[in-house]
């Protein structure tokens, strides 16, 4: 999300929405118990998933296009590591439910519509420290991924299976 900036809503809006089918559609096959990944390696993966955008964020700060058109396939592998990270709470959620299309439904419209709402405090956020206090969008995008980087190694490493 650091790369982007408030001219560039559809872009998010895709970004975000490639997320959330990647994290449906393994919240489904999880919930069905079609695909079943011990806990311990999906804890370990989704700090990996995010560390690696924020790497990429990092080293390909200078070349934006490239960070725009590699996040939509990140997005999409990504999301279906974290959909996996919530497939016990849907479980739960759904253990007294016949039907789990519409429960399944609302939760994934309600990560899509989080989502967006973040999203636009970000983007706000964003603009302030852009537009106010003037600071360069790669400044920005080198803060934002170097914190989230660190953030994540340290739970990555905390993780390891």
């Amino acid at each position: 999300m650091a790369v982007y900036n408030y001219q560039d809503l559809k872009k998010i809006l895709i970004l975000i929405t490639a997320f959330t089918l990647g994290h449906s559609a393994t919240l489904v096959l999880s919930s069905l118990e079609i695909v079943q990944i011990p806990s311990k390696w999906i804890e370990f993966l989704i700090p990996v998933t995010i560390f690696l955008t924020a790497l990429d964020n990092i080293l390909f700060s200078k070349k934006q296009n490239r960070l725009i058109r590699t996040n939509y396939f990140l997005a999409l592998f990504f999301g279906l590591i974290h959909g996996l990270g919530f497939a016990n709470t849907v479980k739960i959620m759904l253990a007294e439910e016949q039907n789990i299309l519409f429960p399944l439904l609302g939760f994934n419209i309600g990560v899509e519509m989080g989502q967006i709402f973040l999203a636009a405090i970000f983007l706000l956020i964003f603009y302030l420290f852009t537009k106010i206090f003037k600071v360069s969008k790669r400044d920005w995008i080198l803060f934002i991924s170097s914190g989230v980087f660190a953030l994540a190694l340290k739970m990555t490493l905390e993780r390891i299976p």
